[in-house]
């Protein structure tokens, strides 16, 4: 026994030495090709979109609002930066998180830089939220995106506490301090409170679209029915700017920017081993797009999510 434990502690500690030499801030230099007058930085942002710091799993990646907005905020600073793509491959996440990364996304436009974003295997729901904030959105033919709406999911777990003997009592200061518990149906009360969080939200959204995409809120409307669309369907649509690859992205913004030739280009922010080894798809599938009846790493019941 003793030999498992010192085992796992010297496991342990080797896995922190890995982690602190992968883990590290600042810019990583992915790549250095052509002109010197200028850099296009990337940002990855990949998984569930939460308001946590992020990072990664054996269940899928997971990008954290907080780590994404301090990245953006450093690369303002930088005057070596030209301009930003933004790496999407994300099925969605909560409403704030987006709202967050969007707005910071906003600040970095005001700071002079150009930001192009690139489109994966998915970029639906709060990936679009954040897409539409850029100057220009590039996607491949067969990235599922769209999926603008807004969904809020709650457990009624009671048959099962019934068929395992198990009983609440809940003490509250007001009518509505437990809604959402999943000891009890929702009241006809609280059903027309959750679904006025849901509308506010899904007007928020389908403003901030319009405004992104220089469209009026009546011809985003009838493609805001939660309905994930294509690549080539969204270029047809006007919801993105042009069909293609990652490069094609890069070689946009460095051309947005003035930069002659092909850029050099600059990963921003700090390198997650576990992203790197066990993040997989990061969730990026059809049927998560389109909105899975579960949520999804990083979303909990009662979280308003973009999806």
């Amino acid at each position: 026994m003793r030999k498992i434990i010192a085992g796992i502690v010297l496991g342990v500690i080797a896995l922190s030495l890995v982690i602190a030499i992968a883990v590290r801030p600042g810019h990583n230099q992915a790549a250095i090709t052509g002109s010197k007058n200028g850099e296009v930085g990337v940002v990855y942002i990949e998984g569930a979109i939460t308001s946590d710091r992020g990072g990664g799993g054996l269940l899928g990646a997971q990008t954290g609002s907080a780590e994404i907005a301090a990245i953006l905020r450093e690369a303002a600073r930088d005057p070596g930066l030209k301009a930003v793509v933004i790496r999407l491959n994300s099925p969605g996440g909560t409403a704030a998180a987006a709202q967050e990364i969007g707005a910071e996304l906003e600040r970095l436009r005001k700071s002079g830089k150009k930001v192009v974003a690139s489109m994966g295997d998915t970029a639906a729901s709060g990936a679009y939220w954040i897409a539409v904030g850029a100057d220009q959105i590039v996607a491949n033919p067969g990235t599922l995106t769209g999926s603008i709406g807004v969904i809020m999911e709650r457990l009624d777990l009671q048959g099962l506490y019934g068929k395992i003997g198990a009983d609440t009592e809940t003490f509250k200061s007001g009518p509505y301090k437990d809604m959402g518990s999943s000891t009890r149906s929702s009241t006809p009360e609280e059903r027309v409170i959750f679904q006025s969080m849901i509308d506010d939200i899904y007007s928020q959204f389908i403003d901030h679209v319009a405004q992104g995409r220089h469209k009026d809120v009546a011809e985003i409307r009838p493609l805001a029915d939660g309905r994930v669309f294509t690549g080539r369907q969204a270029k047809e649509l006007g919801l993105v700017d042009q069909l293609g690859d990652f490069h094609d992205a890069v070689l946009l913004a460095g051309s947005l920017a003035g930069i002659q030739g092909e850029p050099t280009i600059v990963e921003l922010g700090q390198k997650n081993i576990f992203r790197e080894l066990f993040s997989g798809t990061g969730g990026n599938t059809f049927w998560e797009a389109a909105g899975s009846i579960l949520p999804r790493q990083g979303e909990t019941a009662n979280t308003i999510n973009l999806k």
